[in-house]
Formats: structure tokens, C-alpha cells, sequence
């Protein structure tokens, strides 16, 4: 979408950006988006650089950075400091890692109580809510 510099009202910039107005009035107060004068007795307009921000935070946010994770890098966006930006991005590479980790415990503990459960269909007790009320999801020898 072509943008003039400055034309746009909050809800076209919502519309453009693929956000909420408020959402948008959330970044404001987080300090991620700036918020526009307003001239006397007008309505403050915003542009293309307004959408850019706007994709660059939800990017971000889509690749798992949090909207304080997110603050940082725009601090770094000059590109003078990509180890630093790089810093952030290994750190949560870890994190993603770590979590796909415990995903893949957590599909494996899942997937054996479904079995347990197709294993015994007429039993009386469900082996899946018995697990629950015992505490064991599979995983215990990993805890121990």
C-alpha cells in the first residue's frame, strides 16, 4: 500500500497496518510507536514510517520476542548494533529451543495416555484421568 507521508488518520494506520486502534494506542504508552502532534484544532496523521514500526513490532512479536524484547531491538535499529541485536536473537533462539524441548515431552506423555486410553476402552477407570489425578505424565523419569 502506497502511503503519503503523513495522511493517514489512527484507524487508517490500524487498517493498513492490520492492527486494532488500540493496539496501537497500547505501542504509544509502550513507547514503541510515537505518537504524532497534533495540529491545532486537527487530527494527527501517520505515514508509511508509522507502518514499517508497526510490521517491524509484529514481526517480532510473531518470532516470539516480547514487547519489552521487541523496545530493545528498536533501540538497536540504526544498524550500528547488530551483535547486540544478535545477542537478542541467540537468546531467544535458546528459549524457542527449550520450549520445542518441553513440546515434544509434553506430545509423547500425551500421545501415551491416549494410547492407555484406546488400550483399555471398556475399562471403568480412564488410565488418561487417573495419570492427571496421579501425577504422572510420562515423564518422571526425567524428574527423578
Amino acid at each position: 500500500m502506497s502511503v503519503k507521508a503523513s495522511s493517514l488518520t489512527i484507524g487508517g494506520l490500524a487498517k493498513a497496518a492490520n492492527v486494532n486502534v488500540e493496539t496501537i494506542r497500547y505501542y504509544q504508552r509502550r513507547d514503541l510507536l510515537s505518537e504524532p502532534k497534533r495540529p491545532l484544532g486537527g487530527i494527527r496523521r501517520y505515514g508509511s514510517a508509522d507502518i514499517d514500526r508497526l510490521t517491524f513490532v509484529k514481526t517480532a512479536q510473531q518470532l516470539g520476542f516480547s514487547l519489552d524484547e521487541v523496545g530493545d531491538l528498536l533501540r538497536l535499529e540504526d544498524g550500528t548494533h547488530c551483535q547486540e541485536a544478535s545477542a537478542l536473537a541467540e537468546h531467544k533462539l535458546k528459549d524457542v529451543r527449550e520450549k520445542i524441548e518441553r513440546l515434544v515431552k509434553i506430545e509423547k506423555a500425551l500421545s501415551d495416555m491416549v494410547s492407555q486410553c484406546h488400550a483399555r476402552p471398556d475399562s471403568i477407570a480412564c488410565p488418561l484421568i487417573a495419570s492427571l489425578h496421579e501425577g504422572d505424565i510420562g515423564t518422571k523419569s526425567q524428574r527423578d
